[in-house]
Order: C-alpha cells, then sequence, then structure tokens
C-alpha cells in the first residue's frame, strides 16, 4: 500500500515558499524592507518614474542607463569632487564598467524597494545625460528627507544647475509626501550640514569608558 500524502504538510510548505521575482534586466539582489525602521515614504506612494522638464527629463537610474550615466560623470570629475562629493573617492579616473553597472544594479534595488531614489536628469531625446538627483532619507531628525544633485561641468557653465534646483524644489513640493527637505550645499551650507550630521551621530565612547 503506497505511503499516505500529508496534505497538510504539503500545504504549509507551499506556503512558506513564495515565488521570488526579480527586477527586470538587473541581476542586483532586491534589498528587503525592514519593518523594524520607519518607512521613507508613506504606503501606497508611487514614486515619480518619468517626469519632462523645460528641456529636459527625469527617469530612474538603472542598468540600461549605465552608459551615459558613466559618461557624465566621467567627463566631470573634477568639477564633480569639488562641487559635488567633495571627495577624490568619486568620481575617479578608476572606476571600471563592472563598478558602474553595480552602481546601476543597486540604485535600482534601491528604488524598487522604496529606500531611496535616484534619477538620471536627460536631454529631450535620451541620448545624453545632464546630471543626476538622489532623494534619500535624511540623518537629522529635523528633516524627513535629503535631496542632492549634480550637473555635468558643460551643464553647470551653462547654468543648468541653477535652473534644475529650482525645478527640483517646487518638484519635490507637488509630487512627493515629504514636510521638510534638505538641500546640502544649496538651501543650507555644507559647513551647517556636516556639523548638524556629526551633532546627530552617538559619541564613541573614550578607552577609559568602555566595559571591560
Amino acid at each position: 500500500m503506497p505511503p499516505i500524502v500529508n496534505t497538510l504538510l504539503l500545504t504549509s510548505l507551499v506556503v512558506a515558499s513564495p515565488l521570488v521575482t526579480k527586477p527586470r534586466q538587473s541581476t542586483a539582489a532586491v534589498e528587503p524592507k525592514s519593518e523594524q525602521s520607519p518607512a521613507f515614504v508613506p504606503a501606497g506612494f508611487n514614486p515619480p518614474t518619468h517626469v519632462k522638464g523645460a528641456g529636459f527629463q527625469i527617469v530612474p537610474l538603472g542598468p540600461d542607463l549605465v552608459k551615459i550615466d558613466f559618461d557624465a560623470y566621467m567627463s566631470s570629475i573634477d568639477h564633480l569632487q569639488k562641487m559635488f562629493s567633495r571627495s577624490s573617492s568619486w568620481p575617479r579616473a578608476d572606476i571600471s564598467q563592472a563598478d558602474a553597472m553595480r552602481d546601476m544594479e543597486n540604485e535600482q534595488a534601491r528604488f524598487i524597494n522604496h529606500k531611496s531614489f535616484a534619477y538620471a536628469v536627460l536631454t529631450p531625446d535620451g541620448s545624453r545625460e545632464l546630471g543626476s538627483l538622489y532623494v534619500s532619507p535624511s540623518p537629522i531628525g529635523a528633516y524627513d528627507s535629503v535631496v542632492k544633485m549634480w550637473v555635468t561641468k558643460d551643464a553647470y557653465e551653462e547654468g543648468f544647475d541653477a535652473e534644475l534646483f529650482q525645478w527640483v524644489t517646487t518638484w519635490m513640493k507637488t509630487d512627493w509626501p515629504f514636510r521638510n527637505v534638505a538641500y546640502p550645499g544649496r538651501s543650507t551650507d555644507w559647513q551647517t550640514w556636516d556639523s548638524l550630521v556629526a551633532a546627530g551621530k552617538p559619541r564613541k565612547a573614550l578607552p577609559e569608558e568602555k566595559n571591560p
């Protein structure tokens, strides 16, 4: 007589093993949403995925844009190190195509999971990237989000940086759920911002204060 199959056990195993879907055109592991930390955006909020401005368009960064994104920041290394990252670590001349792809996959995964939202600022025909902007959680309690952005050296010299900043501040008010947005290096100067971030970090214990 064949063994009797415990249908209840099989059903529970199926329920406990949901199918996992991967984002299209990305090999990045999708980061699971943390139930322990507060959500960055409200449940049910759908972040914009294609917005047109005057002479530009904004779309999420991802693997499809790796080439034009790479070309944009590599064309403006010195400019971006001074104006955006304030560091020689990004961008730098030895960034590889593989590094660039990993970065795009990570940005796409974070967007999908509503951890942060990175966008490319493209020409109207989508053939060239003028810059990027990043919407992320704030490390300072007085703000509920942080927006940083950069444009290429050529676009900056044409006055596009100021134009984009003005447009983005309006966009954040009309299309996003945030009440108080920080714009480091713009509405808040970098020195003040750095001080606020440092003040919000837990103080490291001195050696004599540590438990033996």
